[in-house]
């Protein structure tokens, strides 16, 4: 499953399910195949995002890149490339951010 997160102000970010879920839970949100980040819910829900990025980083202080993990399990049991918490979340962030100034909100599953 693909998870699309649109808004008028920028381009749109996709994401697998399993992921766009689990970034929906640090936002606060509902993990749903529908929803919204409204105009006044966004400063919160970016907060939000950048203090688990700062959690991500500081989980990996020490950790050089060899030291990561190559590959992570997908829903499926399959394997696909490792990628972190954080460069999953900056260009949601992005999207926010630029919600933000253009005063219009985040929609997913529209």
């Amino acid at each position: 499953m693909i998870v699309i997160f649109q808004s008028q102000a920028a381009g749109d970010v996709i994401m697998f399910g399993d992921v766009a879920y689990r970034l929906m839970e640090v936002m606060g949100k509902e993990s749903a195949a529908k929803g919204i980040v409204t105009v006044e819910q966004l400063p919160d829900t970016i907060a939000r995002l950048k203090a688990a990025i700062a959690r991500d980083k500081e989980s990996r202080t020490g950790i050089t890149e060899d030291d990561l993990p190559q590959t992570e399990e997908a829903p499926d049991g399959s394997k696909r490339a490792f990628v972190s918490l954080t460069q999953r979340a900056v260009p949601l962030i992005e999207l926010m951010e630029w919600s933000l100034k253009k005063n219009v909100p985040v929609v997913w599953g529209v």
